[in-house]
């Protein structure tokens, strides 16, 4: 049994694999906890595992995720309103089973039950696929937990769920009385953030907390601190209860990685090895012109200025002055080519054109017309192949002399600099590409490098080359309204909270490994600092033991 890939039939996971790789002593007791029996609220710590048997067609991909981060870099404040607002929206528009997760009502009804299913299973899936390396694990970590702390807000100002949820998990957040409210009130509105008089008081609920399990509002001067017990309002719970998302999360993720190399030959799991690389939206397979007209050889030069990609054009650059191109560089290229609309006879004619004036005609024909012929489905397999995505050259691995990558990765930051300046790039978008690809926010700089070309914006960003070649030709050909581009991304890291281990014994940390309460805190100053900690702790505890 195998995983579908492409458009290959889906077949079935026994999610039993699941249950060896998440087993630990909790989960190896005889009781059974059939979690999607038990969907009370649309908020999960995902603790335990799904049961019983799936196919590949009950859980979304990665867009929501991918969705998230695109939000997160376009210029809206993170965790303010519009940023909540934009994500739902986004939501709602690509139909994300999130939506209907959320919804509230007296009884269950089955469609609700069925996205919370959804949501159960795919974060699992997905943890199997970005347990592999640090950077996979730390990109899933933020993109999670970003869309806890959202959906967190959102089902906190409907009510019923919220309790529920944080029932089920034990978060017992004990709530003070009217009496102890109307004595610290004075307090209460001198110390708490965004409440300037008594009478803002009358329809706030606050909570004690340890001050231990609040250390990012302490430390931001937002609560009244007294006896060791934070006084937390209800609008400030989400930053409790997201860093303990966190925290699991970050531990699980390091679990899952320990326990590959017991399942890493079953093939079931043989597609996720390069989950994080698949492109989620059309994969540009049929061979077409963007503009409606041909695509021939001698448009190519032009085009290359106007519609191409950083990374096209510069492998059209280098093709001009040195007439050759690696394997890589050829397949990369070649493919985009096929994909923009260059027919296989073109094809051959350009390639041609170029290499021959390094080589005779007859080397061209036996060692590199077959390989063009073969892309196009014309050789061997008879693979019609489709063109790489934006995530497929950005992990491609790039060799001495090659020129294929992404240049917002694989080139170095002065040379980068160059050649945006030498593009006609001005100096602030410059500086704001080469700050976005130092966070390694690749696809966000390429976006930002097609917004200073063409004073517009592509909505759902960048995800593949063939994409932004379509929307430039769209927009240059009039047959597309330019969108305002987006203004420089409000990049904001949030400051972080983590329980720290190191001072326990061996025996208590792997007691403690999911429980953040009751021991030393400290502080960070991003989340990518929080998430290198989170995860050498656990990779130094056993947590299956």
């Amino acid at each position: 049994m195998s995983f579908s890939t492409g458009k290959a039939m889906i077949t079935y996971f026994h999610t039993k694999i699941i249950m060896e790789i998440y087993s630990t002593k909790a989960f190896r007791r005889k009781q059974k906890i059939l979690v999607e029996s038990s969907y009370s609220s649309s908020l999960q710590f995902y603790s335990e595992p799904p049961t019983g048997n799936i196919t590949l067609k009950e859980f979304d991909e990665l867009s929501f995720l991918r969705a998230i981060e695109r939000i997160n870099l376009s210029g809206h404040a993170k965790n303010s309103e519009e940023w909540m607002q934009k994500i739902f929206e986004d939501f709602q528009k690509n139909k994300f089973f999130i939506i209907s997760a959320d919804k509230i009502g007296g009884t269950k009804n089955e469609d609700v039950i069925n996205a919370r299913r959804k949501d159960h299973l795919s974060h699992f899936i997905l943890r199997l696929a970005y347990c592999r390396s640090e950077e996979l694990r730390r990109w899933f970590v933020a993109q999670e937990t970003d869309l806890f702390r959202a959906r967190f807000v959102r089902v906190a100002k409907m009510g019923a769920d919220f309790s529920s949820f944080l029932k089920e998990n034990n978060l017992h957040f004990s709530q003070i009385s009217e009496e102890e409210l109307k004595q610290e009130s004075v307090n209460l509105m001198m110390a708490t953030y965004n409440i300037n008089s008594v009478d803002q008081l009358e329809d706030k609920t606050f909570f004690k907390v340890p001050f231990v399990e609040a250390l990012e509002l302490v430390r931001n001067r937002k609560v009244f601190l007294k006896k060791g017990f934070a006084y937390v309002p209800s609008s400030d719970l989400v930053t409790l209860v997201s860093t303990v998302f966190r925290s699991k999360l970050s531990q699980a993720l390091t679990a899952t990685y320990k326990a590959l190399p017991q399942i890493e030959d079953d093939e079931r799991l043989y597609s996720l090895k390069d989950f994080d690389k698949r492109h989620t939206g059309s994969d540009y397979s049929q061979k077409k012109s963007a503009s409606g007209q041909q695509i021939t050889p001698e448009m190519l030069n032009h085009l290359s200025t106007t519609s191409f990609p950083l990374c096209m054009r510069h492998m059209h650059e280098y093709l001009n002055t040195q007439h050759h191109l690696k394997h890589g560089g050829r397949m990369q290229y070649g493919l985009f080519l096929k994909a923009a609309g260059l027919k296989l006879e073109d094809a051959l004619k350009f390639w041609r054109s170029h290499f021959t004036k390094n080589m005779d005609v007859d080397k061209f024909e036996k060692q590199y017309a077959y390989n063009i012929r073969h892309n196009y489905g014309k050789e061997g397999k008879r693979t019609d192949y489709t063109p790489y995505s934006c995530m497929k050259i950005i992990t491609t691995n790039v060799g001495a002399g090659d020129c294929h990558g992404c240049p917002f990765k694989h080139n170095d930051s002065n040379i980068l600099k160059q050649k945006l300046i030498n593009y006609q790039v001005s100096s602030d978008i410059v500086n704001e590409i080469l700050d976005l690809t130092n966070k390694h926010h690749y696809q966000i700089a390429c976006q930002r490098y097609f917004e200073a070309k063409h004073h517009s914006t592509i909505e759902s960003g960048v995800n593949h080359p063939n994409q932004y070649f379509e929307e430039s030709v769209a927009i240059l050909h009039g047959t597309k309204t330019p969108n305002k581009a987006a203004s420089t991304p409000n990049i904001k890291y949030q400051h972080s909270v983590l329980t720290s281990q190191s001072q326990a014994s061996p025996s208590t940390q792997s007691q403690n490994a999911a429980d953040i309460s009751g021991v030393e805190s400290m502080l960070f100053d991003d989340d990518d600092d929080m998430d290198d900690a989170l995860f050498e702790v656990a990779m130094q505890t056993d947590v299956n033991s």
